[in-house]
């Protein structure tokens, strides 16, 4: 018995009569048709939405939008490869009509769509809304580093330049050392290789200029770190190493694990984020009353300040204890400054008055409450008087328990004091919810780098990727067919 054998190839055989034969009821290049075919992309930004009246006509941005969704959805995101899946790939045939766009056309669409893109992600986000597919009730923000084109060579910062421009200044000084000792010398071998050592000398200074220009401007912007190829990218802790990175910032409802919002960030960390996501997430799912939790990462008081002043109950890991909530009044609280440098404690309104004459708010309690922690961001990050060196706040006065009475006036203080617990049960669930969407993006999708240069294009480049994973989740969880009846 031998083994199976495969047809003659050049035997006749008898195809289907159309393309659409290949593509069965459940494919998801008809869920990609059906919900494109639904959108209004001028209303959406899209350029070339309506055709041109003369000329050769373009391509209909709807076509290109479909060969991109599908792309992301089948880990195909770069524009050549695009190209050559819409010669040879049976979907793609059928999801283009026979279309073949060459890839500098394809690039160019998602170039010019800058915003436009993201808009169809919150449109799908709405339609799920619609479908009752999001709890609106927990959702959990996280953030992730992801590669960008830009390698650790070409991204610098003043420290790392100024010692590169201290080694050109030592290897200048020696090559100049032998350039004078080679005029000295009565040689003509000697003086031709001075030649050599004067075209050194020239590279090594225009270098040197080089390193001097970005400090330059990086002193003038106030910019820390500059990246040559992709100027908004920034070197980043990583899970393994540091690498030149763009924080990616996710927030995920805990029903069906669907990504709500996003946000594409250079700040090397996330104590920042929590509100402006807290607060999109609850925009777009139109919920006036949403938990946000997160990790230890975003830890941060005036964040989890202004959450509560939104509205929004945060769930932070390692968050517990005491928060002071100003009242609109505090702002216009002055008091005239000190001459003798020093912080005053005003007991009756448990309150400190620095020595430029701003007033301090309590804002937590450290040691068990054996000692009150007091400053003003706003007004400490304006100030030009360093009263102390710490990092994250410009002036703090601690006082001793007895100096001060938990129980006030708040028409007198301005401010309403508030404990915060974090729900063990609540943050536990973090982890299932977050990390998950980033390890499928960038294991399944092949999505762990990126591939787009600048803050604008790399949201745009997350918008079809965010948008894929949640095409792919809603038809794991409904079906293709469902779907599209759903879309009508």
């Amino acid at each position: 018995m031998g083994y199976k054998e495969g047809v003659i190839r050049d035997q006749i055989i008898i195809l289907p009569e159309s393309v659409d034969e290949y593509i069965n009821e459940e494919n998801v290049v008809r869920v990609i048709d059906a919900y494109i075919e639904s959108l209004d992309l001028k209303t959406l930004g899209f350029t070339k939405s309506e055709p041109n009246e003369t000329g050769r006509p373009p391509y209909a941005p709807q076509d290109m939008l479909k060969l991109y969704v599908y792309g992301y959805m089948n880990r195909i995101r770069s524009s050549r490869r695009l190209e050559t899946e819409t010669k040879r790939n049976l979907e793609v045939i059928w999801l283009l009509r026979k279309l073949t766009p060459d890839h500098k056309t394809i690039s160019r669409f998602r170039h010019d769509n800058a915003g436009a893109l993201k808009n169809v992600f919150r449109d799908f986000v709405k339609l799920c809304v619609r479908l009752d597919l999001y709890g609106r009730e927990l959702a959990a923000i996280d953030g992730s580093k992801f590669k960008a084109v830009n390698s650790s060579e070409s991204n610098f910062s003043v420290t790392e330049l100024e010692q590169r421009i201290k080694r050109l200044n030592t290897r200048i000084d020696e090559y100049i050392q032998q350039l004078n000792e080679s005029d000295a010398a009565d040689d003509k071998l000697e003086f031709e290789k001075s030649g050599d050592v004067k075209e050194i000398i020239e590279r090594l200074s225009t270098r040197k200029n080089k390193y001097e220009k970005h400090i330059e401007e990086l002193n003038s912007s106030g910019e820390t770190q500059k990246s040559l190829t992709d100027p908004d990218s920034r070197l980043m802790k990583g899970a393994n190493s540091f690498e030149v990175s763009y924080n990616v910032q996710t927030s995920v409802d805990s029903k069906n694990k669907l990504i709500a919002e996003f946000n594409v960030t250079n700040e090397g960390n996330d104590m920042k984020q929590l509100t402006e996501m807290a607060a999109a997430t609850a925009e777009i799912l139109d919920t006036s009353n949403i938990t946000a939790v997160a990790d230890t990462g975003y830890n941060n008081p005036s964040e989890i300040v202004k959450c509560i002043e939104a509205g929004i109950t945060p769930q932070i890991s390692g968050s517990e204890g005491t928060l002071c909530i100003p009242c609109p009044e505090r702002e216009a609280q002055t008091i005239e400054s000190h001459e003798n440098g020093k912080a005053v404690f005003i007991k009756e309104r448990n309150i400190a008055i620095c020595p430029m004459g701003n007033i301090l708010f309590p804002k937590h309690y450290k040691n068990g409450g054996r000692m009150g922690v007091y400053y003003n961001y706003t007004a400490c990050n304006n100030c030009t008087n360093r009263c102390t060196q710490i990092k994250y706040r410009q002036f703090a006065v601690r006082m001793k328990k007895t100096e001060f009475s938990k129980e006030y006036n708040v028409e007198n203080l301005y401010i309403k004091q508030i404990h915060i617990k974090p729900d063990p049960k609540i943050t536990n669930t973090r982890k299932t919810l977050a990390e998950h969407p980033f390890g499928t993006i960038k294991r399944s999708m092949d999505a762990g780098y990126l591939l787009t240069k600048g803050l604008r294009n790399v949201a745009d480049e997350f918008s079809l990727v965010f948008l894929a994973y949640n095409l792919k989740r809603v038809i794991n969880i409904m079906g293709a067919k469902k779907l599209i009846e759903a879309m009508v």
